[in-house]
């Protein structure tokens, strides 16, 4: 197997999978995939056969959608180009709106190229407990959903009885559900009017259904009794993060070893470049068979091959010193990595591969000097 490379486990997959698909069968939500966390299309052979359908993004997305899950395709942006409307209403199943103004702008539009298409407007409900303020789309002046002052300003309620058939928002980042419960508090309390004339809702992502210990009994809990009030709506939840979680790893090569205060083990990877969460969000990738720096025999910083300075993976110790060559893998590295990677500096992007059910191993996906060339002629 080339190195850099990911490795997808399928048989982790499914068993994410699976732990959806359970959610469904107790409360008859209806879960999409995410494509701005897990976009890995050659294995949606097997994500579609669980999950309902995609939520894009944007005209890419929905192409790639449409093109290889073939099934529920809902899209939403924080502001639309005119010359996306049509196609994107074309293949869209639902079309979600970030402000009232947008609506008002495209939503004939949409409709003329797709009548039956079914329309929404995305809502800042202004309560989350995202425990990154990067990553919290109801923070101070988040441009992310119409929040309910803006409403009101706009004199645009009385469309939420006629013209619109569903709400969106989306509070969490990888969270358990007593996080949805009070996010579900506030947006009954701002939104709660005008749930019973509507179709949909869409309780969003960052849901961590599939991570160790998260409770999904709750979860079940938190959306019945939603539906008891209001059993009209079909609920949708859209992860990605945890359709991709710890499903499989960067696999890395040791180019060379270097001694400056302390060891350093260049790799044939980069933070930047292909793991750029690490460093954004930021946390630590865990590294199978290491630990924390010094609490093994060996202690190496593992850096990236740019020249950026602050390419760096982080200290870590091993039980045996590493060697030019030697493998080093960085564990869950399927969600977000993936469609955040570049080829900054030249540096070519991580090989696709992926493990099947069966144990073997097929690289579906090399890159080369032509994927980096080619993006920017």
């Amino acid at each position: 197997m080339p190195t850099p490379c990911w490795l997808l486990d399928e048989k982790l997959l499914e068993n994410n999978l699976k732990n959806l698909s359970y959610i469904k069968e107790q409360t008859g939500v209806k879960i999409l995939l995410a494509l701005k966390g897990y976009a890995l299309w050659q294995s949606f052979p097997m994500v579609s056969k669980y999950l309902d359908g995609c939520c894009a993004s944007g005209l890419h997305e929905a192409l790639l959608s449409d093109e290889k899950f073939k099934k529920e395709l809902h899209t939403y942006s924080p502001a639309f180009k005119e010359e996306d409307i049509e196609a994107i209403a074309k293949i869209s199943h639902h079309l979600v709106f970030n402000s009232p103004e947008q609506f008002k702008r495209f939503s004939a539009l949409a409709k003329s190229y797709n009548p039956n298409i079914s329309l929404g407007l995305r809502i800042n409900p202004e309560y989350s407990e995202s425990p990154v303020e990067l990553y919290n789309p109801c923070g101070l002046y988040s441009r992310l959903g119409t929040t309910r002052e803006a409403l009101d300003r706009d004199n645009f309620g009385r469309l939420l009885n006629s013209e619109i058939d569903g709400l969106h928002f989306h509070a969490l980042c990888e969270q358990d559900a007593s996080a949805l419960e009070n996010v579900l508090k506030a947006f009954e309390k701002n939104f709660g009017e005008f749930l019973p004339q509507l179709k949909w809702v869409n309780f969003g992502g960052g849901h961590h259904i599939t991570r160790k210990g998260y409770d999904k009994e709750k979860l079940i809990h938190i959306i019945k009794d939603f539906q008891k009030r209001y059993p009209q709506l079909q609920i949708y939840l859209e992860p990605g993060e945890a359709v991709g979680w710890e499903t499989g790893t960067l696999v890395t090569s040791v180019l060379d070893i270097i001694h400056n205060g302390m060891d350093i083990a260049i790799l044939d990877t980069s933070a930047e470049a292909h793991m750029p969460d690490t460093i954004i969000m930021p946390y630590r990738a865990e590294v199978e068979g290491a630990d924390e720096a010094g609490k093994k025999a060996h202690t190496y910083r593992l850096a990236g091959n740019t020249c950026l300075a602050g390419d760096v993976m982080g200290d870590y110790s091993f039980d045996e010193p590493l060697s030019i060559g030697d493998k080093v893998i960085f564990e869950d590295q399927m969600h977000y990595t993936m469609v955040k990677a570049t080829t900054f500096n030249g540096v070519p992007l991580p090989s696709i591969a992926i493990k099947r059910l069966d144990g073997s191993i097929e690289v579906v996906k090399e890159f080369g000097y032509e994927d980096f060339r080619d993006r920017l002629s």
